[in-house]
């Protein structure tokens, strides 16, 4: 396919990566045969207050994860999803325990 094809993608920006980026969503208009590691260099370019922390944040294609190296189709949903914790200092095998008056 020819490479000045521009497809039109719309992302998605969730928690600290939606107030870095000052929206919730974007439409961009790409090359065909973007990566997900262009996008991300692409929106750290145009977004100095992302650079850094996307390489802390998955990436994916209409609702799917995926590698960096996935190039993103047409009208495609790109979610920018932040890292998340939970729990505690808990270890995963401790079980928490419930009391209940």
């Amino acid at each position: 396919m020819n490479e000045n094809v521009k497809i039109r993608i719309q992302v998605l920006f969730f928690a600290r990566a939606r107030e870095l980026a000052g929206c919730t969503t974007q439409t961009l208009h790409l090359n065909h045969g973007t990566t997900l590691a262009d996008l991300r260099t692409l929106l750290s370019n145009n977004i100095p207050e992302l650079e850094g922390y996307l390489q802390h944040c998955r990436l994916s294609i209409n609702e799917e994860f995926c590698n960096l190296e996935s190039a993103i189709p047409a009208d495609a949903e790109v979610a920018i999803i932040p890292p998340v914790s939970g729990g505690g200092s808990q270890k995963s095998s401790e079980a928490p325990v419930w009391r209940y008056s």
